[in-house]
């Protein structure tokens, strides 16, 4: 039977739930990266957004990403609490 004739049977490969556990941080990130961006877009570019209106789309923001991730709070507090000061102050004339 030459190399061309013969067929190998391979065995469908099965996620390991470590990385189906991966697979949905990532997602859950990605999903995080999406939320912040908007809410971002939106505090920016909103005409009508008050500032009590942005501040409560940042502290919902906040909510919902400790509901993705309870236990990163402090990594919130350094990669999106800066920015979303930095966008209200810059657009709301803030100190």
């Amino acid at each position: 039977m030459g190399l061309s004739e013969r067929k190998e049977v391979v065995a469908p490969r099965t996620a390991s739930s470590e990385q189906l556990e991966q697979e949905e941080e990532r997602r859950k990130l990605r999903r995080l990266q999406i939320m912040m961006n908007m809410v971002m877009s939106v505090i920016g570019q909103d005409p009508g957004l008050t500032v009590e209106e942005a501040a409560e789309l940042a502290a919902n923001a906040k909510r919902a990403a400790l509901a993705m991730f309870p236990d990163k709070e402090f990594a919130y507090d350094i990669l999106y609490k800066p920015r979303l000061q930095r966008l209200m102050a810059e657009r709301f004339h803030l100190q």
